[in-house]
């Protein structure tokens, strides 16, 4: 997690929502790491779990992360949850629950859905307080 909230800083001083995600291997080495950049590559979908899906397919030359662990600080959206089933990750470690729109057990739980073909398992709050701080602090400095 302290990789992920590192790129959520990044995400800050560049003026994006500091969100950060990287994607581990069983053997924990870091596959690829990312933070958003909806606004900089002006591009709604450039989630820091969609880049660092992205980076981490390409590294490891298949779409299937079936052996992955995502670490992100912030819970999913429904976009990202479906990008994660899709490359068919085996787990989501997750800091700050997002109560308006999470996809992965607050709003929505479409990672464990029964309904869909794939499924992985979730942990969720791991640093929440300072994955939350980090957001906090942003969004309080732009509506001053």
């Amino acid at each position: 997690m302290v990789s992920a909230l590192h790129e959520a800083q990044q995400a800050a001083i560049i003026g994006e929502v500091p969100v950060g995600a990287v994607i581990v291997t069983a053997d924990g080495s870091v596959l690829a790491s990312a933070h958003n950049r909806v606004v900089t590559d002006c591009d709604p979908s450039a989630h820091a779990e969609i880049i660092a899906l992205r980076r981490a397919a390409t590294a490891r030359g298949s779409t299937y992360l079936d052996d992955c662990t995502m670490v992100v600080t912030l819970e999913p959206c429904v976009m990202c949850a479906g990008a994660i089933l899709s490359a068919r990750l085996r787990r989501i470690v997750f800091g700050a629950w997002e109560e308006k729109t999470g996809a992965c057990g607050s709003v929505y739980d479409i990672v464990r859905d029964g309904y869909l073909p794939q499924r992985c398992d979730v942990i969720g709050g791991v640093q929440a307080d300072a994955a939350r701080n980090l957001l906090q602090q942003f969004f309080n400095k732009r509506r001053c």
